[in-house]
């Protein structure tokens, strides 16, 4: 898999000696969650997992060598049962989703560690991703953090139709590998599905909201995109790329010197 994480960042590159001399109390482990699935005929299954990668290897590049801040091997494997009947899409159900988690963390715990961030990039991950946070802080003692997405990128270009109901291989994440890796983008096999309309509010919607309706892409999209990826180029894929990677490195400065409000 494609790789932008920093040599120098890059957990696995460690021997196990080297781990050992870590700072435990200090140390920020970053563990990618994300998927294995379909995103139309235009972007590969890998998407997500790429977009995470491209994200945070971007972050981690800003921040001051002197912090002690690592990724761990991704978790590229997700909750992706929305996706199920398309070929390629491999989804693992939110069990064992959470029971990899679970497992990591105590691997984790038991090397001495404290800090953790799990960084997802897979819509169909969130809710377990926020479950377990809270589970690894509980079972471990783990100081658990969440982050999602691309926080900070302004999508100033997008359309409110794109920004509300863009949810898969739409004009962000086809901006994004246009700009990571624009040989994996298939520009003449676009297609372009909405789940909803923004000018026809309806009372329940997809997600997001107090009173949600459950979905199937097949439901919606016999090509597996929602979205429009039509107007995404390169240029503001690079733009969104560094918006978001100098919101993330700020993020996970925080999660570095983070301490409770008890004991701050």
């Amino acid at each position: 898999m494609k790789t932008w994480i920093p040599d120098n960042r890059n957990f696995a590159y460690l021997t196990w000696s080297q781990v050992d001399a870590l700072p435990r109390e200090q140390t920020l482990l970053v563990l990618p969650t994300a998927a294995i699935e379909q995103h139309g005929h235009h972007l590969p299954l890998a998407t997500d997992t790429l977009c995470n990668n491209l994200l945070l290897g971007h972050a981690l590049a800003l921040l001051p060598g002197e912090m002690h801040v690592y990724a761990l091997p991704p978790v590229c494997y997700g909750k992706s049962n929305e996706h199920i009947g398309f070929p390629g899409t491999l989804s693992v159900s939110s069990s064992t989703f959470m029971a990899v988690l679970r497992d990591l963390g105590a691997s984790i715990q038991a090397g001495g560690f404290q800090k953790l961030v799990l960084y997802n990039t897979h819509g169909g991950n969130t809710s377990l991703v926020d479950v377990m946070a809270r589970d690894l802080r509980a079972e471990f003692g783990l100081r658990t953090f969440s982050l999602f997405g691309s926080p900070g990128a302004t999508f100033d270009t997008v359309s409110a139709q794109e920004r509300a109901y863009g949810f898969h291989a739409g004009e962000i994440e086809t901006a994004f590998l246009l700009y990571g890796t624009p040989e994996l983008v298939r520009q003449d096999r676009y297609s372009s599905n909405y789940i909803a309309d923004v000018a026809d509010p309806q009372p329940l919607k997809p997600e997001g909201s107090s009173a949600n309706f459950a979905w199937l892409t097949r439901d919606i999209a016999a090509s597996g995109v929602m979205g429009d990826p039509a107007a995404a180029t390169a240029e503001n894929g690079q733009r969104w790329v560094r918006e978001s990677a100098a919101r993330i490195a700020e993020l996970l400065t925080a999660m570095y010197v983070f301490q409770p409000p008890s004991q701050a």
